[in-house]
């Protein structure tokens, strides 16, 4: 269930699979409709075409005062519904997916490319925790675990810390 850390083309980059119990027309909506992802992305998500080049804004709500109510971002991938990618500030988020067991089964794939790799470890806890969302929204039983104990674990991992974490 844990990411892994590692580089692609000498960028710090982040990647984590889940293999989850749903269609992948159904995990496709969880990841792209504004409404659904409500329930589990970091953020506010405003996008008006799902179209490569689209330009995207995420609204923070409840962030600390020193930390940015929003951050910009544009569409870099659209294939229906296997990819999508996108900036999400300096992060290049992909998202790949694929069947298992038929069509019953969805294998999702998240590449986070990391503006910073001193970040690494805390942005790893952070998707851990949209993705068990994720999971829970999708009707998993458990939400998982909690930010700290991610980051700490994925610190124990060697995964590179040393970023601020907002609020602290």
């Amino acid at each position: 269930m844990y990411g892994s850390y590692t580089t692609i083309e000498d960028t710090p980059a982040l990647r984590f699979e889940r293999r989850l119990s749903h269609p992948v027309d159904r995990v496709w909506r969880a990841i792209t409709e504004t409404e659904e992802l409500q329930h589990w992305f970091p953020s506010k998500v405003v996008v008006d075409e799902l179209l490569p080049g689209a330009e995207m804004t995420f609204e923070f709500e409840d962030m600390p005062l020193d930390a940015p109510s929003s951050m910009g971002g544009r569409v870099t991938d659209v294939d229906p519904p296997r990819l999508f990618a996108f900036y999400w500030g300096e992060d290049h988020l992909r998202f790949d997916l694929g069947p298992i067991d038929g069509d019953h089964g969805c294998d999702l794939r998240l590449t986070v490319a990391l503006g910073a790799r001193d970040k690494a470890a805390r942005d790893a806890a952070g998707w851990h925790v949209c993705l068990d969302r994720l999971e829970t929204r999708l009707g998993r039983q458990s939400a998982g675990g909690e930010w700290r104990e991610y980051y700490d674990e994925y610190r124990r991992r060697g995964v590179p810390a040393g970023a601020p974490i907002p609020g602290e």
